[in-house]
């Protein structure tokens, strides 16, 4: 594998675990105002994400990949609100361990990680075309 080909490998395992990151925040984002469905039960978890380093076998170059997609188990925020349906016997209820501004934070980081992978993607293209041109 010529190393044009190298580059593009590992700028679309990039590429794919940070697309996987921005999906995790998205569903964090979108259910930061989720409660229980039931009196006194657990609103939406969130969720939290971790890579790892693949090593390819038949490079030998180092690649990222998702490792393992788990749930933050912090603390719930609670509030009184004796009226909501998902109030426990003394009135709180439980609201998501999400904080939207972290998670657009994280969603921003993911973004340019992502933007920057395809960079190198298409410079690596460009490269590739300007290696065949002068071949030509």
């Amino acid at each position: 594998m010529d190393s044009l080909t190298s580059i593009a490998a590992i700028a679309s395992s990039g590429l794919r675990a940070q697309g996987e990151r921005m999906r995790v925040v998205s569903e964090n984002v979108a259910n930061a105002g989720s409660t229980a469905n039931e009196p006194g039960g657990e609103p939406y978890r969130r969720k939290l994400i971790s890579f790892s380093e693949l090593l390819d076998d038949g490079t030998g170059n180092s690649k990222v990949e998702v490792a393992d997609i788990s749930r933050d188990m912090s603390d719930f925020t609670v509030r009184y609100e004796p009226h909501h349906p998902a109030a426990d016997e003394a009135g709180f209820v439980k609201l998501p361990n999400v904080n939207p501004l972290i998670e657009m934070s994280n969603m921003r980081e993911a973004s340019r990680s992502y933007e920057a992978n395809m960079s190198m993607l298409e410079n690596a293209r460009s490269m590739r075309n300007r290696l065949i041109d002068l071949m030509e």
